[in-house]
């Protein structure tokens, strides 16, 4: 009986304690979106476009931060990068909690800018522990990880909201995220290997327009613009999503229910990631996020709290397949020594979706209705994954007609077309002679 593949992963050097790590230090930034969203509606009695704002203000600070320090991680090691996040945290969620509302803005915007990169960081290392031929189910499980933090931690934020206070909840959030800086730091996962990305240096200076770390010429790559597009679209449905589960149990009057209404919404993605992991099949990001955003819309038609229950697990089916995806074209589109760069663009990316999804959920449920909020989320995350597709047709039949112009290799990532799949080998041999001790890793 052929062995499974995720077992052939747990077993490699270094991989499970990783996963154990990160699902402890990823759970305060699951936490933050419910807990800050409650603070703003209960605690300072606003809007959910306010909320909303706030959330934004966040994810704002963290598109601007991640590539700035995941740069510091790919330079100074994870160590170093890390202090000065663990220092400037500690200060700023000491106050936040106790804030009005402008104020608090400009908090939690400098809490993004200098949020531990727990996720970059776990992928990176992800990258550098497994072969090339496991990412796939590697970053599969990284997913489903992730998604198992969100099921559990909004429930904890939620209680401690609702039977504390939203004040309480915020100051917990502050301790777990230096926590979560600490036990990164104390840990230090390895970061990079002696071996290549799966692309030499050249190629992949050509493939991201040789602009990693150039400022805004970092987006002027068409491969790589499409997968930041298809995790902008990702992050816009899922936080909209987020804010609509929210506001929909709220206007029945079950507040209380939000928690394992999100931990619901988040079993249906772990179900999906771990069928595409498991799987031998790849399909590009852009159609699994497409998938997403369409399962997103049945949401709005729900009337009841087993409808909206049934809805949510359908529309996380493809979530941690679409952000396994998203994190595989990314690695495979750099060589290592600017992965860090890139991993903090893809952060990017996914902010600014963050950053506009809760407002537009917010704004729209405010002036149409709790329901309302799913339309919005899905129909603009399908508008914007047709946008990339278009998009990279054009660019790649302007390089097949252009001699001169952008080269087929230099225009797509390594991932298969739309609608198309590529079946792994099973017999294949895993490429090993990257790997390091997880004990005695080297910089």
């Amino acid at each position: 009986m052929p062995e499974s593949p995720y077992r052939r992963l747990l077993r490699l050097p270094g991989v499970t304690p990783l996963v154990l790590v990160a699902l402890v230090a990823r759970v305060p930034h699951a936490m933050t979106g419910v807990v800050l969203t409650l603070h703003v509606v209960g605690h300072l009695h606003l809007g959910y476009g306010r909320a909303g704002l706030a959330a934004g203000a966040m994810t704002v600070g963290m598109a601007i931060g991640a590539p700035w320090r995941g740069r510091r991680v790919d330079r100074l090691g994870l160590r170093r990068a890390l202090v000065p996040s663990v220092v400037v945290e500690s200060a700023v969620w000491l106050v936040a909690p106790r804030l009005g509302y402008v104020p608090l803005l400009g908090a939690v915007f400098v809490a993004g800018l200098f949020l531990v990169p727990v996720f970059s960081v776990v992928r990176q290392s992800l990258a550098a522990l497994v072969p090339l031929d496991q990412q796939r189910t590697a970053f599969a499980l990284d997913s489903v990880a992730t998604e198992l933090t969100f099921m559990l931690a909004p429930a904890i934020g939620v209680v401690l909201a609702t039977r504390g206070s939203s004040t309480i909840a915020l100051t917990v959030i502050g301790v777990a995220t230096v926590g979560a800086g600490l036990l990164l730091i104390w840990f230090d996962p390895p970061t990079t290997t002696d071996r290549g990305a799966g692309v030499d240096a050249q190629t992949a200076g050509d493939l991201v327009g040789d602009v990693v770390g150039r400022g805004a010429r970092a987006l002027a790559a068409p491969g790589l613009l499409v997968v930041l597009g298809a995790c902008t679209a990702a992050a816009l449905v899922l936080n909209g999503t987020d804010v609509s589960i929210i506001a929909a149990l709220r206007s029945t009057g079950h507040e209380a229910s939000v928690g394992w209404m999100i931990a619901l919404w988040c079993l249906g993605s772990v179900i999906g990631g771990l069928v595409y992991g498991g799987g031998r099949r790849e399909v590009h990001p852009l159609a699994l996020v497409a998938l997403l955003a369409a399962l997103t819309l049945p949401a709005a038609l729900a009337t009841t709290q087993a409808q909206l229950a049934v809805a949510v697990v359908v529309a996380g089916l493809p979530c941690a397949a679409s952000l396994s995806a998203i994190n595989a074209a990314l690695v495979r589109s750099v060589p290592e020594s600017r992965r860090g760069e890139v991993m903090g663009w893809s952060g990017t990316a996914n902010t600014v979706g963050a950053a506009l999804g809760a407002p537009l959920g917010g704004l729209v449920i405010d002036h149409v209705g709790p329901r309302a909020g799913f339309l919005a989320a899905g129909g603009v995350g399908l508008v914007l994954t047709v946008g990339a597709l278009v998009f990279r047709r054009v660019v790649r039949a302007v390089g097949g007609r252009s001699a001169g112009g952008l080269r087929g290799a230099e225009v797509a990532v390594a991932v298969p077309a739309i609608g198309d799949v590529e079946e792994e080998p099973t017999d294949r041999p895993a490429d090993r002679s990257g790997h390091r001790d997880w004990a005695a890793p080297t910089r």
